[in-house]
C-alpha cells in the first residue's frame, strides 16, 4: 500500500484531484454564504484560507510531482490541514460549550501585506458569530464537518509523507 501511494504521489493526477476537492469545498462555501444566506464567522473565514491553503499544496505539487517540488506541496498540506483542523476545533468548542470568556474575534486580521478582507471582502469578510449554530447535516454542524474534512486530509497526507520512506515499484502490472 505504502509503495502505491508513493507512486501516487509522483503523478500529476493526484495533486489536482486534491486541489480539486478543496476547491469544491470552497465552492460550497461561497454557496452556503451567498445562495444560502449564511454569515461566515471569523473561524469560518480563517478554515477558509486553510482549505485555500490545501488548493494550493495540489497546485504546488502538480507542478512537478516527480521532482521534490512533491516535498513543497506536501508541506504545505501537513501545514493547513493541520492548521484547518486546530481551527475547526477551536469552532466547535465554541459552538458546542458557549461560554463569554472564550470567544471569536469580531473582525478577520489579516497581515497589513495581505489584507484579503479589503481585496475580496465578498469572500474574506467575516460577518457572523461564532457560537451560532446557522447549519447543520446528520446531526453534525459545519465545523464538526470542518473537523471531519481536515482530518481526513491530514490523515491522507501523513500517508503520503510516509510513503515518500517506501521506494515505489519500477514495474507493476499497469506500467506496461
Amino acid at each position: 500500500m505504502m509503495r502505491s501511494l508513493n507512486r501516487c504521489s509522483k503523478h500529476r493526477a493526484a495533486w489536482l484531484l486534491l486541489a480539486l476537492t478543496a476547491f469544491a469545498l470552497e465552492l460550497a462555501a461561497l454557496y452556503f454564504q451567498h445562495v444560502m444566506l449564511l454569515k461566515p464567522c471569523v473561524l469560518c473565514i480563517y478554515q477558509r484560507c486553510a482549505l485555500y491553503g490545501v488548493v494550493a499544496a495540489g497546485l504546488v505539487g502538480a507542478i512537478a510531482p516527480a521532482t521534490a517540488l512533491r516535498f513543497a506541496g506536501l508541506a504545505i498540506w501537513l501545514y493547513s490541514a493541520w492548521e484547518g483542523l486546530q481551527l475547526a476545533i477551536k469552532h466547535t468548542d465554541i459552538q458546542l460549550y458557549p461560554s463569554l470568556s472564550v470567544t471569536c474575534d469580531f473582525f478577520v486580521s489579516f497581515p497589513t501585506w495581505l489584507p484579503l478582507d479589503k481585496w475580496l471582502p465578498s469572500v474574506f469578510s467575516a460577518s457572523g458569530d461564532c457560537a451560532v449554530r446557522q447549519w447543520h447535516f446528520l446531526s453534525l454542524g459545519m465545523p464538526q464537518w470542518m473537523i471531519v474534512i481536515f482530518g481526513a486530509y491530514l490523515a491522507v497526507a501523513v500517508l503520503i509523507l510516509l510513503a515518500q520512506f517506501f521506494p515505489a515499484p519500477k514495474r507493476d502490472f499497469f506500467s506496461r
